[in-house]
């Protein structure tokens, strides 16, 4: 019989990490940031430009999802969810 503490927690593992919903969300926003980021560069015309007012809006809406991506990244990385520990 051991005297270890029935709530104790431990380190997550790397499923639950995996499948943590930070990290899905940070992944979809990762992919569409990149693509409106490649878009924004590489892609329009100067007739999509003049609707938006000159402002390339693919462009900074790519920035800003990978921007969003970083973010919950980090927070997953900073906070990770942290289980109960197996009954033995």
């Amino acid at each position: 019989m051991t005297n270890e503490n029935p709530n104790e927690t431990t380190a997550p593992s790397a499923a639950s990490a995996l499948f943590d919903l930070r990290t899905v969300i940070a992944v979809l926003f990762a992919v569409y940031g990149v693509l409106l980021t490649l878009l924004g560069l590489f892609g329009g015309s100067e007739a999509d430009l003049q609707k938006a007012g000159g402002i390339n809006l693919n462009l900074w809406t790519g920035v800003g999802m990978l921007v969003v991506a970083a973010v919950f990244l980090t927070w997953q990385r900073l906070r990770p969810t942290l289980t109960e520990a197996p009954p033995e």
